[in-house]
């Protein structure tokens, strides 16, 4: 590690904040609607984007700071089982071709603007939408604060912010004015800034790994080389190679499985996805985001060349951001920490949005505030979305980074537990609303509960997310044994419950709905002519 403040880097990173940071705030004239004070336009950016803008947000929605810093920090530490975010992305895109399509269009005909209103609308209860939003919320809070660790990460490898020693305000200084710029384009511009700044951050990123992928290994003597070092490090660390061992099988599959199906329940997710214009922009962006997906396996292999490199760091986290500071020259180590840095406000400003849209329709307006109006939503929402940050920083700055890690691993497993309702209820309405709340409620405690009970070397309590299986011996992801047991439930009770004759609520959708388009009776295109020809419009 170099000592002091790598200067070079540190001015072409502070040239790149700067330039989002104009984006950012300039976001607010784009595509600009004449009623400005309404959820569809902020927290959907007026739901108008074209094919190529929505690829840009979801890739910089789903492809975050986060995945840039772990996913090859995984490698390095564990090898080859690192490897299981690449299949997951790879399985996700099919199984979201089935159904987003049917989410757009049954939101965009009643004016749904998070997954709570759909699932309220469908099986009429209020009480499961607001478990789906308080979820969603939860399992939200510690993926942002992920943001914030990875813009810490590359603060600390361009040794900004002093030692261990400094005093806690000049240490944090840099972090708290990276979040103080993002809350206020964010509050500003709403969706529209990060779909503005993901080009950058995701032609940054791009730009990156292809000079990485081929600059390092020519510097290392090629990827021979690598692998034979990293074969050399986990043979001699008694995990017997590159390769998960049988024992690990389970462990791999089940998480990238249950990763798969619980990605898209995320409230971001599904944010970017609704802000579409159409359709068959649903449809197009899931032929082809697996293009993110090479790009995850070739980043992937930067966790190989760490090894290869030398690299020796306390915190995994810090692994590649040492491996640009240490192969690169200073000035491209600085466009490579502007990619991280940048990677972590695009999805930090989509995550905020998405938490505070939950909480203002699902919350504010069914329990607090029936009569709210549109300009009202609007106001809360956006001083919901600051207190949603001001809420990660502090988990950031208060807490040991693998405690957010953990957090941000049980939020995946809750956020899984609400997929019978959402994808269950874009298919059939033969769930029982009660039953979808009891499976859910089962899911969640026996998540939480299981999560509770597996230890780390740092953490005594929610140290991972991998447990035995019941009845199997085997170790697996623990969101997918709660996601069984919660369909499980969903299933046994609907039969009792319609045996009974129990009250199904009311449903407002009807099939037509789900396969309704812009341009149908009664879907609104939400596009303005005057923009049919901007960026990403098709």
């Amino acid at each position: 590690m170099k000592d002091g403040v790598n200067g070079v880097a540190l001015g072409v990173f502070i040239f790149f904040f700067l330039a989002v940071t104009v984006m950012g705030f300039l976001a607010a004239r784009w595509r600009k609607a004449e009623k400005e004070a309404t959820l569809d336009e902020w927290g959907l950016g007026g739901r108008s984007f074209g094919t190529w803008v929505t690829w840009f947000l979801l890739g910089g929605d789903l492809y975050t700071a986060y995945t840039f810093v772990a996913v090859p920090a995984a490698i390095y530490a564990a090898g080859a089982a690192g490897f299981f975010a690449v299949p997951y992305t790879i399985l996700v895109y099919p199984l979201i071709f089935t159904f987003l399509p049917r989410l757009w269009s049954v939101s965009h005909k009643h004016g749904y603007v998070t997954t709570s209103d759909f699932v309220r609308g469908r099986f009429g209860s209020k009480g499961l939408s607001l478990a789906v939003a308080v979820t969603g919320i939860l399992a939200t809070m510690p993926y942002i604060a992920l943001q914030l660790v990875g813009i810490q990460a590359v603060l600390d490898v361009m040794g900004v912010g002093g030692g261990e020693n400094t005093n806690w305000f000049v240490k944090d200084l840099p972090l708290l004015i990276a979040f103080a710029v993002l809350a206020a384009y964010t509050y500003s511009s709403g969706l529209r800034a990060p779909a503005l700044i993901a080009f950058v951050k995701d032609g940054l990123i791009y730009l990156v790994i292809a000079v990485a992928i081929i600059y390092i290994p020519i510097k290392l003597g090629g990827f021979d080389d690598i692998f034979a070092s990293a074969q050399d490090k986990f043979t001699k660390a008694g995990a017997g190679g590159l390769a998960p061992a049988a024992a690990g099988q389970w462990g791999y599959a089940t998480l990238a499985l249950g990763s798969a199906l619980a990605l898209f329940m995320y409230p971001h997710s599904i944010t970017a996805t609704l802000s579409s214009r159409s359709r068959e922009v649903i449809r197009r962006n899931t032929t082809i985001l697996p293009l993110y997906s090479l790009m995850l396996g070739l980043l992937a292999l930067l966790g190989f060349m760490a090894i290869a490199a030398g690299v020796k760091v306390d915190n995994g986290q810090l692994a590649i951001p040492q491996l640009f500071e240490n192969m690169f020259p200073d000035w491209f180590a600085g466009v490579a920490f502007a990619a991280i840095g940048i990677g972590a406000l695009v999805p930090a400003a989509i995550m905020s949005i998405a938490a505070a849209n939950l909480f203002t329709r699902n919350i504010y307006k069914d329990f607090l505030k029936p009569d709210a109006t549109p300009e009202q939503e609007t106001k809360v929402s956006k001083l919901v979305s600051l207190l949603v940050k001001v809420g990660a920083l502090a988990f950031v700055l208060t807490m040991d980074k693998t405690v957010a890690i953990n957090f941000q691993l049980l939020g995946g497993i809750w956020i899984l537990q609400t997929m019978p309702a959402l994808v269950g209820g874009l298919f059939t309405r033969w769930f029982h609303r009660w039953a979808l709340l009891a499976g859910w409620a089962v899911g969640m405690i026996y998540g939480t509960a299981a999560a509770y009970g597996v230890a780390s070397p740092t953490q005594k309590h929610f140290g991972g997310s991998s447990k035995e299986i019941p009845g199997l011996g085997e170790i697996g992801y623990i969101g997918l044994t709660a996601f069984v047991l919660n369909v499980v439930v969903v299933i046994v009770l609907t039969f009792v419950l319609n045996a009974v004759k129990a009250p199904a609520g009311t449903d407002e959708t009807s099939p037509g709905d789900y396969t309704a388009d812009v341009g149908d009776a009664g879907v609104q295109e939400k596009l303005p002519p005057a923009t049919a020809g901007a960026p990403g419009g098709h």
